[in-house]
């Protein structure tokens, strides 16, 4: 009788390692994120996606079009299992948002796409 064997190789158990760090400059907002359990993948593809409000001085969302989707998107290396990245989104408005305005993200959201594992840092 004749065995044959089949080698079987898996991506491992993706996950976030801890939050994602956000941060905020003006209409720039950037999260620093790790991954571990990437197993063999050479590399990994990565998003941001956000929404960005220009927001008047009395705390109001003005009802003008100054509303903006922001994303941003890096295709990141995997070493030993592990991904380090940081994905960085700028918003733009029409009107510009100036001060006094001010720009509040909401609805932040990284996806690992490769793997298919979102968190809202």
């Amino acid at each position: 009788m004749l065995a044959v064997t089949v080698a079987v190789t898996t991506a491992g158990s993706p996950h976030f390692v801890g939050d994602c760090i956000k941060s905020q400059s003006g209409n720039t907002i950037s999260a620093v994120c790790k991954e571990a359990g990437l197993g063999d993948e050479a590399q990994i593809n990565v998003t941001l996606t956000a929404d960005a409000s220009c927001i008047n001085p009395g705390a109001h969302h003005p009802k003008a079009a100054n509303k903006s989707s922001v994303a941003a998107g890096a295709t990141v290396p995997v070493q030993n299992g592990k991904a380090n990245y940081t994905l960085t989104g700028t918003a733009t408005f029409q009107p510009d948002c100036t001060p006094p305005m001010t720009v509040v993200f909401s609805n932040i959201t990284v996806t690992d796409t490769t793997n298919g594992i979102s968190v809202d840092p």
